[in-house]
């Protein structure tokens, strides 16, 4: 049973990194990626539906995004779409497909950016600790009456699963910092 309730505890902070790179794959660098524009919703044929599924989104080069509408009455939809979502992004018709130029960032802007990511990962970080206490409870309700040395072992189990994490956590971090600040 405690093996269950640390596995439990694992996966429920793998969902948080998980979570935090989604998150994290959002905030838009001076690069192009596919993913800041993969999630937007597009009205089609009165159903709001991901972007993805309506196109193929493709990064010819570092500084564009290229759009291809499966159906090319959609195009005029998608368009409107992604000028619609706040994302400092202004896509221009070129015949079938969409391009969408990524204007470089300003110094002030990758700033921001990197509050914003640092915020994501600190919220990221609670999640972990949030789960450490959960296991933590559900093995003190388990081994109410066993030895107190078994349960400090699990503990210090799942305190070793935070700090990795954490750590984790961290160098994720430090990688999209590292990715906003290059010019």
């Amino acid at each position: 049973m405690e093996e269950e309730i640390i596995s439990d505890v694992e996966s429920n902070m793998k969902l948080s990194i998980t979570h935090l790179v989604d998150a994290l794959s959002k905030i838009r660098t001076g690069r192009a990626n596919p993913s800041l524009v993969s999630n937007i919703n597009v009205e089609y044929y009165g159903t709001k539906t991901p972007l993805q599924q309506l196109a193929t989104i493709n990064i010819p080069d570092p500084k564009l995004i290229v759009i291809q509408p499966f159906d090319k009455s959609s195009i005029n939809e998608i368009e409107k779409s992604i000028q619609n979502e706040d994302i400092g992004l202004n896509p221009s018709l070129d015949g079938d497909i969409i391009r969408i130029p990524i204007p470089a960032l300003s110094e002030e802007r990758r700033k921001e950016l990197t509050k914003v990511a640092s915020k994501e990962t600190e919220d990221a970080k609670i999640s972990i600790r949030s789960h450490r206490r959960n296991g933590i409870d559900n093995v003190s309700d388990l081994l109410s009456d066993s030895s107190t040395d078994e349960t400090k072992r699990i503990e210090g189990e799942i305190q070793k699963l935070t700090d990795l994490y954490i750590t984790k956590i961290d160098d994720i971090l430090s990688k999209k910092q590292d990715e906003l600040l290059e010019v």
